[in-house]
């Protein structure tokens, strides 16, 4: 039967010419259905996707590559079938065959149907999980109906939403995965014939495959006959470092960042809200430390009695209690180790330390986990009381937007080739949702039996330096617990330092700095207090003396957020007033505290630019950014302590200190109300807070579900000169304008420029999907034409010496800098309106600042036509297509 299914597949080949399999007898099925990905630069790039079934691989060719993405269809295009043992097959096919180019193993493994295959199949609505070593969770292969003159089924590849989707962000495995799983080689070492050869999978021979699968149509008939090649012994794996158990091992410790890091190497993990915990294995008996190394078994005793079931090892994990959704809840936590109920904690192991005698602390993160996972299963019995934690591979990005809507913490970001080393180092980072902090208790407010707020600090050298006032998260049985530990720790004297420090009062107590607290706030004063501190739980696997204020490192590029629609007409709140016997300086009836703060060291004039400045800046040209901000969501960026500050916040929620003078927009999917600006007045509460930077989404006004506007970024390499970014503006321009839209252009602030086309709102039969597939496919159409000078691909890798044509603004709660927006940048710089005629060599982005920029609006016309200039989006769309 196989046989006769692969007539076709060998009459379209020449196996003299190719190294293409012909299709082996001995290549059986397996116990378990397999699948390949295979990248393939034919004349386009597209992936070849492969699901054995019935002795052969069915077979498609999926344009750009799998997507995570539940939103994004991916054309399929179903092409004939393919032998098993083509599973294995990595190396070139020459120019002039069928398919020629070079073909990489991207992705492999094992994969069931979600129902009966063959009936689903013949219906066209294919259900099925695949189990790769990338690619995992559920998917659906669905069949379009064949139009005329089409010889070939297409269907579209759709991720099903489960625990592997990523909204948003649906390209980054596929930018992020560039080497072979099978041969750790690029698609340039396999075209070359170099690197090792990739390790069989399909036909399980022991060794590798020669590399030099490489048949180029200029080698002519002395090229080999057969297409396979000796395999190569397999390296033997390193020995592992004998060792004895220690009893405790000083554990890793994860750096503090904004984002997470960009690029593959790196191992994404949920970050528990728990303690973390060590866990000892030794002859059946199971001991729990934490990570100053006090023995907590006790504490955790229904944990302690799951691990006797392990081999000796030492785990590294964390414990928590999970909430009725299954998502990490510290209060829970403090809660049941409270009250003894150890049987509702969960350890989620993600690292193992030794195991079977030997110390695997030098082996790459990579190796150990995939011991830890075996380990696990092999012990059995372990469920529900201690969990492996999986990771991600994806974009950090993607994985920690992800993990913010499902209300987590964050993300930890691991180094997958590093040893495990004690302490804190580059190789472990964290990225948190939401603002947290670990604080040391100074004392309460309260009357007798009552706790009204904490007072906290943290170390910064030897002194604690007091951070302000934490006075929600205290029920009556957070209350219950915590306060015998304060009067227990109760002090004559305060032990904080600082200006701030407060002085005592009335039911003010203070506290030796033994108790540390994890709260949750939003964000630090200008003057480094605490804003809106909720107390979440005592931290007691922590010394106080380690508490210090963390650092994040700063986010030099703003991502766009998640993807989620708000609910369509928002309320505004009535205005506030401006105190009466306010001697601070008013702008449009806001009152502003701290005005001189500088929150620009130099304006390009020598001069600072303060809060005031902006302010004033703000009320001058509101007007003109009203057009482009009213009725969007918008999103902020504050700066403190201004852009020679530590303290960098993105902010796209309203919260709870938020000013009257803002639009809160309720967003379907998050409880926490987005922020909206509606009025002049509201950029100048915005101002107050130091938002220094205003990033509005694209769509209508008052209507999140339809387009507004496509907004093409250029974003060039930084040795390239401004007059290339001005030539690729033009281009997009003059693509545009073909396809019968209208083109505006604007500076961003930074190196490139924005091309943005308005679009008029299509009654229903527009919608988000459609206009980035739009935006990526003009993108796409000039990168084909200029690839030496265009890319489309965001990898840092990929555009040097080259222009990002970066489409992926033009989605559902996607951002793009408003124009007339400040940006957080040496210099005051602004995002400002161009007309074409300016843009031209010797255009100098810098010439608009805060200082510049008022003046400068007065004497120009652009975009005087905007409004008249929106145009659908579906003709151009027809047109775009027929080319």
């Amino acid at each position: 039967m196989a046989k006769d299914q692969l007539a076709r597949y060998r009459s379209m080949r020449d196996f003299s010419k190719t190294a293409e399999p012909a299709g082996a007898e001995h290549t059986k099925a397996s116990k378990r259905l397999r699948f390949v990905i295979q990248k393939h630069a034919a004349t386009r790039l597209h992936y070849d996707f492969r699901l054995e079934l019935d002795g052969v691989f069915k077979s498609w060719a999926v344009t750009k590559g799998p997507s995570l993405d539940p939103h994004e269809r991916r054309l399929a295009v179903e092409v004939e079938d393919h032998p098993l043992d083509y599973g294995d097959f990595e190396g070139t096919i020459p120019q002039g065959q069928y398919g020629g180019g070079t073909v990489m193993l991207w992705d492999r493994g094992y994969w069931e149907p979600e129902g009966d295959p063959h009936a689903m199949l013949k219906k066209g609505d294919f259900k099925f999980r695949l189990d790769g070593e990338r690619l995992k969770g559920s998917f659906v292969l669905v069949r379009m109906k064949r139009r005329e003159r089409e010889k070939k089924d297409n269907w579209l590849l759709i991720k099903h939403h489960d625990g592997y989707s990523i909204d948003d962000s649906g390209m980054a495995l596929v930018e992020a995965e560039t080497t072979s799983v099978a041969s750790g080689r690029p698609m340039e070492e396999i075209a070359a014939g170099k690197g090792k050869g990739p390790k069989p999978f399909m036909t399980g021979k022991a060794g590798r495959a020669s590399a030099r699968a490489v048949w180029n149509s200029n080698r002519g008939d002395d090229a080999p006959k057969a297409a396979a090649a000796q395999p190569l012994k397999a390296a033997p794996a390193p020995k592992l470092k004998a060792a004895a158990l220690p009893g405790f091992v000083a554990p890793e410790l994860a750096k503090s960042v904004d984002r997470p890091p960009p690029g593959a190497g790196w191992a994404h993990e949920i970050k528990f809200d728990g303690y973390r915990l060590q866990l000892r294995v030794q002859g059946g008996k199971a001991t729990l430390k934490t990570r100053a190394g006090l023995d907590w078994t006790g504490k955790f005793a229904a944990i302690g009695e799951a691990a006797e079931r392990l081999p000796d090892c030492i785990i590294d994990g964390e414990a928590c209690a999970l909430d009725a959704n299954g998502a990490p809840d510290f209060p829970a936590l403090q809660a049941a180790l409270s009250e003894g109920r150890s049987d509702q904690l969960v350890f989620f192991a993600f690292d193992l330390l030794f195991a079977e005698g030997a110390d695997l602390r030098e082996r790459p993160l990579s190796e150990r986990k995939a011991k830890l996972a075996e380990l696990m299963k092999s012990a059995g019995g372990l469920e529900p009381r201690i969990r492996y934690v999986e990771h991600f591979e994806t974009a950090g990005d993607a994985v920690l937007q992800s993990a913010c809507r499902m209300s987590l913490e964050g993300i930890v970001s691991k180094r997958l080739s590093a040893p495990y080393r004690s302490g804190r180092g580059e190789d472990w980072v964290k990225s948190k949702c939401r603002a947290g902090h670990e604080v040391v208790i100074g004392g309460w407010l309260g009357e007798t039996g009552q706790v009204r707020s904490l007072l906290v600090g943290v170390h910064r050298g030897d002194k604690l330096v007091y951070v302000g006032k934490v006075g929600t998260g205290f029920g009556r049985d957070t209350v219950r617990r915590i306060l015998p530990r304060l009067e227990a720790a109760e002090a004559k004297t305060s032990p904080f330092t600082g200006p701030e420090a407060p002085k005592k009062g009335e039911n003010l107590h203070w506290a030796r700095p033994e108790l540390v607290a994890e709260i949750e706030f939003a964000g630090f004063t200008g003057s480094g207090m605490v804003r809106q501190g909720a107390f979440k739980g005592l931290r007691e696997d922590k010394p106080a003396g380690e508490v210090v204020a963390e650092e994040p490192a700063p986010v030099e590029t703003v991502e766009a957020e998640p993807r989620v629609a708000p609910r369509p007409e928002p309320r505004a709140k009535p205005a506030a007033k401006a105190k009466s016997g306010d001697k601070s300086p008013v702008v449009l009836g806001v009152v502003l505290s701290n005005p001189d703060k500088a929150l620009w060291p130099d304006g390009g004039d020598g001069a600072p630019v303060t809060k005031l400045d902006l302010a004033r800046y703000l009320e001058t040209v509101g007007p003109w950014m009203m057009e482009h901000l009213k009725g969007r969501p918008c999103s902020i960026i504050r700066m403190p302590d201004g852009i020679a500050g530590k303290e960098r916040f993105f902010q796209r929620h309203a919260g709870k200190g938020s000013s009257a003078l803002l639009t809160e927009v309720q967003v379907f999917g998050d409880h926490k109300p987005y922020l909206q600006v509606d009025r002049v007045e509201g950029l100048i509460a915005l101002a107050q807070i130091a938002a220094m930077e205003f990033h509005p989404w694209n769509c209508q006004p008052f209507q999140p579900e339809v387009p507004g506007r496509l907004v093409f970024d250029l974003d060039p390499d930084e040795e390239i000169p401004f007059t290339r970014v001005i030539e690729g503006a033009l281009e997009v321009k003059a693509r545009l304008e073909s396809l019968g839209l209208e083109a505006f252009c604007k500076t961003t602030g930074g190196k490139g420029l924005h091309v943005v086309t308005p679009l008029k709102d299509g009654k229903g039969k527009m919608d988000w999907p459609t206009a980035k597939a739009f935006a990526r496919a003009v993108c796409d159409a000039i990168a084909a034409d200029a690839p030496d000078r265009y890319v489309v691909n965001m990898a840092k890798a990929k555009r040097t010496g080259r222009i990002f044509l970066d489409y992926l603004r033009n989605d559902r709660m996607s951002t793009a800098v408003a124009p007339l927006s400040p940006r957080a940048r040496p210099g005051a710089p602004v995002s400002f309106p161009l007309t074409w005629d300016q843009v031209k060599p010797g255009l100098d982005p810098k010439k608009w600042t805060i200082r510049t920029a008022p003046a400068l609006l007065r004497k120009t016309k652009a975009w005087a036509d905007y409004c008249d200039a929106e145009r659908p989006l579906a003709d151009a769309t027809r047109k775009l297509g027929k080319r």
